[in-house]
């Protein structure tokens, strides 16, 4: 049976990673071929700077970033909000909240559009970081109402006895908790943006556009240094990702040592 697992654990390593590992071994080709390996060369990556998709990456980031911390400042003070109702009422909100994750992303992406088009908004970063935010804010909400569950309200009602502000016991006594859990939400909403292309597709305008959806947009034909660029966004990627365990256990750490 050992045997059987580990066969089946390599296997889907290789179904998910061999990609990306084809990848980034064309991305070092020396020709232009995508299926034929000439030889080993850093072309593609001295090309970036002067490739039509750089600033497409650039606001690829731009707006995950930003989508990123508006959506854990609202999603975290609307959990904090959900979680003082009661049973029933709780239960009732968290299922609206939950709606937008349950949505397929062309409905959420069409409605939106048709929305702006509406109020005859005009598309760019700004629909594309509102849609970014309404699809983000329900997994920050589900990433801080665990750690809701365990601040202590007796700490915080403690702080307030001892003559500090509602606001300041808040700041010093309530958010220190939720790190682990606003630390978690920025990370989901990070990622969900920046893999994010059906809803960007819809709401995304001609002057600013993604990394997604320029590539998607190109009239002649993906060009080969879309492979440097894609690289350097999976190194980007993975080094936030460790950045992120090494911050949420140091976080989880500290809130078992208080305990």
């Amino acid at each position: 049976m050992k045997v059987i697992r580990r066969i089946y654990l390599a296997i889907m390593f290789v179904f998910i990673y061999a990609p990306i590992f084809v990848m980034i071994l064309f991305s070092f080709n020396e020709g232009e071929s995508r299926g034929k390996l000439t030889g080993l060369s850093l072309r593609w990556y001295k090309a970036i700077p002067e490739s039509e998709y750089t600033s497409a990456l650039g606001n690829t980031f731009l707006l995950a970033i930003s989508s990123a911390i508006i959506s854990v400042i609202i999603g975290t003070y609307a959990a904090i909000i959900i979680n003082k109702l009661s049973s029933g009422k709780k239960y009732a909100v968290m299922q609206i909240v939950n709606i937008p994750m349950l949505n397929a992303e062309i409905v959420t992406g069409v409605s939106l559009m048709m929305l702006f088009t509406t109020l005859s908004v005009t598309l760019g970063f700004g629909t594309l970081l509102l849609a970014h935010v309404i699809f983000s804010v329900p997994y920050v909400v589900l990433s801080v109402m665990p750690r809701l569950r365990g601040v202590s309200k007796s700490v915080y009602e403690a702080a307030l006895d001892l003559g500090a502000k509602p606001s300041f016991a808040f700041r010093k006594v309530v958010i220190p908790e939720l790190i682990p859990g606003i630390i978690s939400g920025f990370a989901m909403a990070f990622m969900l943006s920046i893999d994010d292309f059906i809803i960007s597709f819809f709401t995304a305008g001609p002057d600013f556009m993604t990394l997604a959806t320029k590539i998607y947009s190109a009239k002649t034909g993906v060009k080969i240094e879309v492979n440097a660029l894609l690289t350097i966004l999976v190194l980007i990627v993975t080094v936030f990702m460790i950045i992120y365990t090494i911050f949420k256990r140091k976080a989880e750490k500290k809130g078992v040592e208080k305990k």
